[in-house]
């Protein structure tokens, strides 16, 4: 789930030729998101997620949850409801 879009300063220092130290700041954009598998909060740069993602009509897997397995999990939800016989009186939201 799609959280929120965060700014993050993060402060360097590099020294120069003639040995003195510089500290300058870059600015960061992260989005947080929690996991639809296991609910854990959890962060990626912006730069590496395409822009289409960041709703919540995708799903969002965290990195230490396996991505396929989940995917599979949710195949087969969806494949219950699809199989059911239209005459059936069952609510869809069962699933």
């Amino acid at each position: 789930m799609f959280i929120r879009q965060e700014t993050q300063t993060i402060e360097y220092v590099r020294t120069s030729k003639l040995g003195k130290e510089h500290t300058y700041k870059r600015n960061k954009t992260v989005a947080v998101f929690r996991c639809d598998n296991c609910d854990n909060g959890f962060e990626r740069d912006l730069k590496n997620i395409d822009h289409r993602r960041l709703s919540n009509n995708y799903f969002h897997v965290c990195s230490n949850c396996d991505a396929k397995r989940f995917g599979q999990k949710r195949a087969v939800e969806k494949k219950k409801i699809w199989d059911m016989p239209a005459s059936s009186t069952l609510p869809i939201n069962k699933y």
